[in-house]
C-alpha cells in the first residue's frame, strides 16, 4: 500500500505506520510505501494523523503514449473490482514528458474501462465525481504507470469535526504533522496565541489523549468494496484501549472575537473542550504562563497579509518581543513563508524544517526561550538542536529496472517493458544496468598519481605548445614582442618621438599656437601658469 502526505512530513508518517505494525516501510517523495493485511489498511485510515490517502495498487505497467495506456487499461480484468452497475471516479497524477495533461490521462483510462465492460457484457459502468462506489488513482512517472484503489475516499485531512472555518485555515494533516515534529505528546502545556479556527488546539488535544482522528468520519471508500469486513472494522473502530489522560492544559487565543467563537465550536464538536481553554486576547496579553511548555502558531502571511507592509513587520517584531519577555522556558514553533517576515522576529532559530503549506514554500522554525544571552545558556548546560533541512528530506531512491520488473510481475504476471536502454538517473545518468564501465574499481588507499623518482621536477609541467626554456637568474622576463614588431628595445633616456628635420612645423600642444619650451611657458607674459610641488600649487604672477 501507499500512504500519501505533504512534502516534509514523510518521516513523521513513516514513524506512525511503523508504530501501527506496518512492514517493509519505505519513504519516498510525498508518500510512504508499506505492506500489511486488511486490518492494517483499516488502521492506517483510522489512526494516521499525517496521511492524506491510503492507496492499494492493483496493476503496474509501462506506457510510452496515450494509445499504449488505453490498450493496457482495456486488458485489465476490471470485473474483479467493479461491475457494470457500479459507479467510479478517477484521480490522476502525472509527472512525465510523454503525458503532459492529467485530465487527458483520466479520459483515456476511463475509455479503457468503459470499452472493457462493453466488450464482455455490452453495458458500461457510470462516472460519478462525488460519492462513487470505486475511486481509482492513476500515477504516471515517466513511462511507469500505477493504478490503485483509493481506500480513503475523501482526503483524510477532512476529519469531520470542523463545523466552521476562518479565512485561510491550516490543513488538519499539516497541523498534526507540525505538532508531531515538535516532539510534543502531552508532557507539558500547549499554547497557540493566534489560534484562528482552532486547528492546532484540536489536533493537539487528539494527540495528547491519543484519540484516533478518523473516528469522526462517517464513511471510508473501502466500505463499498466486496471484501469489506464490517466486524473487523467495527472492532478496530471501537478499540479505545490506547487512549490516555491528559494532566496539563491546552491554551488558545485570538484577537478576533469571531475567530474565538469558531474555534470554540470546533473544539466542542471534537468533544475535547475539557482539555482546551480559549480566550479573546492579543499575544501581548499572554503574561501569566507556565514555567515551561510548547507554543505552536501560524501567524498571518501570504495572502492574509502583505509581507512588504509595515504592519507585517510590526506584527512579527511584536511576536519576537513577547516570546522573549513572557515565554521564558518554552519552546516556540512558528510556521511562515521562507522569504517572508520571519527574520523580523529578531530571534535565532535553533532548527528549521522546510514545509509546503498548499503551494507556499514555508519553514517551521523553533525558538528556545531562555533567559540571558546565548553563551550563558550554553555555559549552564543548555542544548540547542541544530539540524540541516537537507537531513529532514526523505531519502528517495528510484527503483531499478529489475526491481520494477519484479514489482510489476507481482500484479499482472507479465512485463510490458518497452526499452532496455532507458536511462536510469539513479545511476548517474548511465543507461541502466546495460551500460558497462571498463575502469578498474578503486580500493581504499589507491593512489592513481604517477610515483615520483629521484631527480623529478615537481614544477607544473609545461603545455605541449610551450617550448620556452626554463628561467634562470638574470633572464629577461619582459613580455616577448609580437612577431610583427621589429622595434628596438627602449632604454632609459630614449626619446621615441619622431626626429625633427629642417623645415618641420613646430610641435603644438593645441591649435592656439606653437608649443613653448618649459622656460618660455613659465615666463610667458600675459599668462598665469600653475606648477605642482608636493601636493601644493604655486602660481606665478604676470611679469614683464
Amino acid at each position: 500500500m501507499v500512504a500519501k502526505t505533504f512534502q516534509g512530513l514523510e518521516d513523521v508518517l513513516c514513524d506512525e505506520l511503523v508504530a501501527l505494525g506496518a512492514e517493509n516501510v519505505e519513504t519516498g517523495k510525498r508518500m510512504v510505501q508499506f505492506e500489511g493485511d486488511l486490518a492494517m489498511m483499516y488502521k492506517a485510515n483510522l489512526c494516521c494523523r499525517t496521511a492524506l490517502r491510503i492507496l492499494k495498487p492493483i496493476v503496474k505497467f509501462t506506457a510510452s503514449n496515450p494509445d499504449d495506456l488505453y490498450d493496457a487499461v482495456r486488458e485489465i480484468e476490471w470485473e474483479k473490482y467493479m461491475t457494470a452497475d457500479s459507479t467510479f471516479s478517477i484521480d490522476s497524477t502525472v509527472s512525465s514528458a510523454d503525458f503532459t495533461h492529467s485530465k487527458f490521462v483520466t479520459y483515456r483510462v476511463k475509455d479503457g474501462i468503459v470499452d472493457h465492460f462493453n466488450d464482455i457484457c455490452g453495458r458500461r459502468p457510470s462516472i460519478r465525481l462525488q460519492g462513487a462506489d470505486i475511486q481509482l488513482n492513476v500515477h504516471i512517472s515517466e513511462d511507469r504507470v500505477t493504478i490503485s484503489l483509493d481506500s480513503s475516499g475523501e482526503p483524510l485531512s477532512k476529519r469531520g469535526y470542523k463545523v466552521e472555518n476562518t479565512e485561510a485555515p491550516i490543513n488538519e494533516v499539516l497541523a498534526a504533522g507540525i505538532i508531531l515534529k515538535t516532539g510534543w505528546r502531552g508532557e507539558c502545556d500547549f499554547a497557540d496565541p493566534m489560534c484562528g479556527s482552532g486547528t492546532f488546539l484540536t489536533e493537539a488535544a487528539l494527540i495528547a489523549a491519543n484519540i484516533n482522528p478518523g473516528i469522526y468520519r462517517e464513511h471510508f471508500a473501502f466500505e463499498t468494496w466486496d471484501n469489506f469486513d464490517r466486524d473487523l472494522f467495527e472492532e478496530i473502530y471501537n478499540d479505545d484501549s490506547g487512549e490516555r489522560d491528559f494532566a496539563y492544559k491546552i491554551y488558545g487565543g485570538d484577537i478576533d472575537p469571531e475567530a474565538v467563537k469558531i474555534a470554540r465550536k470546533n473544539v466542542r464538536s471534537a468533544k475535547v473542550e475539557n482539555m482546551v481553554e480559549i480566550s479573546c486576547k492579543s499575544i501581548e496579553d499572554w503574561t501569566d504562563n507556565a514555567p515551561e511548555g510548547v507554543l505552536v502558531t501560524n501567524p498571518p502571511y501570504g495572502q492574509r497579509i502583505n509581507p512588504s507592509n509595515m504592519t507585517a513587520q510590526i506584527l512579527y517584531k511584536t511576536i519576537g518581543s513577547c516570546l522573549k519577555k513572557n515565554f521564558e522556558g518554552w519552546h516556540a514553533w512558528i510556521i511562515g513563508l521562507e522569504e517572508g517576515n520571519m527574520q523580523d522576529i529578531g530571534l535565532k532559530p535553533s532548527v528549521k524544517y522546510p514545509l509546503l503549506n498548499g503551494s507556499l514554500e514555508c519553514t517551521l522554525n523553533e525558538y528556545v526561550m531562555f533567559s540571558g544571552n546565548y553563551n550563558d545558556f550554553r555555559a549552564d548546560g543548555g542544548v540547542v538542536k541544530h539540524a540541516s533541512p537537507k537531513d529532514e528530506q526523505p531519502k528517495v531512491r528510484r527503483m531499478s529496472d529489475r526491481e520494477w520488473e519484479d514489482d510489476a510481475r507481482r500484479f499482472d504476471g507479465k512485463s510490458r517493458k518497452k526499452d532496455n536502454t532507458r536511462k536510469d538517473f539513479s545511476k548517474g545518468g548511465k543507461s541502466g544496468r546495460f551500460d558497462s564501465d571498463d575502469r578498474k574499481p578503486r580500493r581504499f588507499g589507491d593512489d592513481d598519481r604517477k610515483p615520483r623518482r629521484f631527480g623529478d621536477d615537481d614544477r607544473k609541467p609545461r603545455r605541449f605548445d610551450n617550448d620556452r626554456k626554463p628561467k634562470r637568474f638574470g633572464d629577461d622576463d619582459r613580455k616577448p614582442r609580437r612577431f610583427d614588431d621589429d622595434r628596438k628595445p627602449k632604454r632609459f633616456g630614449d626619446d621615441d618621438r619622431k626626429p625633427r628635420r629642417f623645415g618641420d612645423e613646430p610641435r603644438k600642444i593645441s591649435d592656439k599656437g606653437p608649443r613653448l619650451t618649459q622656460y618660455e611657458e613659465t615666463r610667458a607674459p600675459g599668462k598665469m601658469r600653475s606648477r605642482r610641488n608636493n601636493g601644493r600649487d604655486f602660481r606665478n604672477d604676470d611679469e614683464d
